[in-house]
């Protein structure tokens, strides 16, 4: 697969497609936009929040959540907020999401399975990583958003003037629903 893509690429460049996408790295709206890597998103998501190429900087992961105060998502808001011009952050979770009742027990079975060991697995705990709290998804994706904007919000470097607020898109149709 990885070879297709690198054929289309080529003809890509060549044939000058890029240049409907020239942009900056500033968002023009002044907004980012945290929500999950999940597949159904890819082209609703902006289109749903007619965004356009250059209007946002969107950051996305497994369930579109801040975890912890310095986790990557944290730092790339940040760094939206102080490099890029931010100025609102939407957290925008989605319906039928996969990293809703997501566990450890699960992941374990599937490493050991792929060849992971035991072994490998306690030597990460004993570096400190809880791996339990680490592959844990969530279990109401109201209360991940309210959880997820609560972070950021209150995150002592985050500006009190930057607007931030939670959604959850349907992700068939695109509609959102405000989560207060």
């Amino acid at each position: 697969m990885i070879d297709q893509i690198i054929n289309y690429n080529k003809t890509f460049v060549a044939q000058k497609g890029y240049e409907k996408y020239i942009t900056d790295k500033y968002p023009d709206k002044k907004l980012a936009v945290l929500s999950c890597m999940d597949t159904r998103l890819t082209e609703l998501l902006p289109a749903a929040l007619g965004l356009k190429n250059g209007d946002a900087k969107i950051i996305k992961n497994a369930g579109g959540l801040v975890i912890s105060a310095f986790d990557s998502a944290m730092r790339s808001l940040i760094v939206a907020i102080y490099e890029l011009g931010v100025t609102e952050i939407m957290v925008v979770a989605h319906s039928h999401c996969g990293a809703c009742h997501m566990n450890y027990d699960h992941f374990h079975q599937e490493m050991i399975a792929r060849g992971i060991t035991d072994e490998t697995l306690n030597t990460i705990r004993k570096c400190g990583v809880d791996l339990d709290s680490w592959l844990e998804g969530f279990k109401d994706t109201h209360t991940s958003v309210r959880k997820t904007v609560d972070t950021i919000k209150t995150h002592p470097l985050v500006p009190k003037d930057v607007v931030v607020r939670g959604f959850i898109i349907d992700s068939e149709t695109g509609a959102l629903e405000e989560i207060f």
